[in-house]
């Protein structure tokens, strides 16, 4: 009897007009190969965060599998983070 475990990433969407990176990471566990279970947990990446002196501050990616990194380095160009940047500039709260 061998049961073993896995991750999987199975579904990595782009969301919205600021590029967010929406994940799906499903944790499999088999017996003897055959599937016992499929357990999922979900999150978002945006393109950064405002420090406190309003500089975007990038997603640290390196604890991302190699795809999610890559799509997110795509997706957020340099316009895109402009625009996250000043929307969250914009919604600070006064």
């Amino acid at each position: 009897m061998a049961l073993s475990e896995s991750i999987e990433y199975d579904k990595v969407e782009i969301i919205g007009p600021y590029k967010a990176v929406q994940v799906r990471k499903a944790t499999v566990i088999k017996k003897n190969g055959a599937e016992l279970t499929r357990s999922f947990e979900r999150y978002v990446l945006n393109a950064g965060l405002l420090d406190a002196s309003d500089n975007l501050v990038d997603t640290d990616l390196s604890g991302e599998p190699a795809e999610v990194s890559s799509i997110c380095t795509a997706v957020w160009t340099t316009d895109i983070k402009a625009a996250w940047k000043a929307k969250l500039i914009a919604d600070k709260p006064a």
